[in-house]
């Protein structure tokens, strides 16, 4: 039985098709947007339109961006020797609120997964390889997820790499600071104890 009109329940249908939104945030996100002005409502669709039309894939990083190269890749202040492997163009967001790292970033868009049927042809390897060929890098940080498909997927990665000479580093994993010790799981206590170093 349909509760509401078809263009109320068409557009529910379309949020509840967003990942983390449920039937009764989409009704709520349906209904925020029905009572909208029209204006408002006109500036949302054409911000998902020209995000859908202008955003690409950087031909050198695979980040997302509206040029290419990224502003990252053709920044000439930035560190092309250090390349920082991530799964998602999120992960850049992230390592950029920091403001440390100062070298390029090249994103996966995925992680090995043979459960999901994802191989690694299927994520950004082969464009990284390429990429080390052109460029001349002395090390790659590994910053996917301290995940089994992000272990996996760096372990495959520093497999190909290491006979190239690169040196090949993984990011720490272990407590985060506020954290308590009682509350973390056996496999964070033990990253953190195989990270330890000497104070």
């Amino acid at each position: 039985m349909q509760y509401y009109t078809e263009p109320i329940s068409r557009l529910i249908e379309e949020f509840s098709k967003l990942p983390g939104i449920g039937k009764k945030t989409a009704q709520r996100l349906a209904f925020h947007v029905i009572n909208m002005n029209n204006n408002d409502v006109e500036a949302l669709s054409k911000a998902i339109l020209d995000a859908k039309k202008e955003i690409k894939y950087c031909s050198i990083c695979c980040n997302i961006t509206d040029k290419d190269p990224c502003s990252m890749c053709s920044n000439p202040n930035r560190d092309s020797s250090v390349i920082c492997v991530v799964e998602d163009p999120r992960d850049v967001a992230a390592m950029e609120k920091i403001r440390e790292f100062k070298g390029q970033y090249h994103v996966l868009n995925g992680v090995i997964s043979p459960m999901d049927g994802i191989g690694p042809d299927m994520i950004n390897i082969k464009e990284l390889i390429q990429r080390l060929g052109n460029q001349d890098v002395k090390e790659i940080i590994m910053a996917t997820n301290p995940t089994i498909e992000g272990e996996a997927t760096a372990m495959y990665i520093a497999r190909l790499i290491k006979p190239m000479g690169i040196k090949v580093t993984r990011i720490a994993h272990g407590l985060p600071i506020g954290g308590d010790l009682e509350y973390a799981d056996e496999v964070t206590i033990s990253k953190a104890l195989e990270g330890r170093r000497e104070i």
